[in-house]
């Protein structure tokens, strides 16, 4: 089942545009990041600055993530997959598993560079050392966050099957809301931004209100294992 979901995958041509603009905005805004950040205290803040770019990549996670699903069971397609595939919920854990590590294969590649960037462009005391733990932190966390939003999507489209619609909650969640809520100042306003899954930008959330970075990963984890669990319970009692 995992092969046939990655030939689903890799077949539609939305995949490949997605996979390309995100390398392309994260390269190219972590490079300029670094290029125009002449110098830094230290490696993590070097490293944070090369990832900004994940700030709007992730955004194209959210379309590659809800397409996955939405591409299949969202069209005249449905019928055909769920005949083929009766036990629904295996059918969902199969497509997010195959898009949740293309898009982490994707991240994890793009963090690299980002370090590369950092370690080539910004003047640090001491370097930037690629084994050093607070880069690694920085690195993996930018790859697991990528995976939950990924997971997230596809849960969103699993519950909507409507991409425009998934796709623009997808967005209202990780990338409008919780920035927006940080604007709008208060404590009840500031509580909900940091209850939503907002983009991270290393440890720090990107102009959303600032949590530690495990009360981040973990929020961020709890909205994608609701929204997935929700989408699989919804595709197991519709008719198709």
């Amino acid at each position: 089942m995992l092969r046939s979901e990655w030939t689903k995958l890799r077949t539609l041509r939305s995949t490949w545009w997605c996979s390309a603009l995100y390398l392309l905005v994260v390269g190219a805004f972590g490079w300029l990041a670094a290029a125009t950040t002449p110098s830094a205290p230290g490696p993590e803040a070097a490293v944070g600055v090369a990832l900004i770019g994940f700030a709007f990549g992730q955004v194209v996670l959210v379309v590659l993530g809800v397409l996955a699903v939405t591409g299949d069971l969202g069209g005249p397609m449905a019928l055909a997959s769920l005949a083929a595939v009766p036990r629904r919920t295996r059918l969902l854990v199969a497509k997010t598993a195959v898009v949740t590590v293309w898009a982490a294969l994707l991240t994890a590649l793009l963090a690299a560079v980002c370090v590369l960037a950092a370690r080539t462009l910004v003047a640090v005391p001491g370097g930037v050392p690629a084994g050093d733990p607070a880069v690694l932190r920085a690195a993996g966390l930018q790859v697991a966050g990528a995976a939950l939003v990924t997971v997230l999507a596809a849960g969103l489209g699993a519950v909507l099957r409507s991409t425009a619609g998934a796709v623009g909650l997808g967005l209202g969640l990780v990338f409008v809301g919780p920035p927006a809520l940080a604007l709008a100042g208060g404590g009840t306003a500031s509580r909900l931004s940091q209850a939503l899954p907002a983009l991270r930008v290393g440890e720090d959330a990107f102009l959303a209100v600032p949590t530690t970075w495990p009360v981040g990963l973990g929020v961020a984890l709890a909205w994608a294992a609701v929204a997935w669990t929700l989408g699989a319970g919804l595709l197991e009692r519709r008719d198709v």
